[in-house]
């Protein structure tokens, strides 16, 4: 197994972890019902997915 032949910098490592940020994940609108919902999903509150309903969603 390799093993590092001399420390890395303050800066180089700093510099190595400066891409470990969270970021929020990216909201659509259900064209059906207008819920927010993530993208390439069905929606959970009405059950469609490209205009189809593909999951049985129970009614309140």
């Amino acid at each position: 197994m390799a093993n590092p032949k001399h420390r890395s910098s303050k800066s180089s490592a700093r510099s190595r972890r400066s891409n470990w940020k969270l970021r929020l994940p990216s909201i659509s609108e259900c064209p059906n019902c207008h819920e927010p919902k993530l993208p390439h999903r069905a929606c959970p509150s009405c059950g469609q997915y490209r205009n189809r309903e593909v999951i049985q969603v129970k009614a309140e």
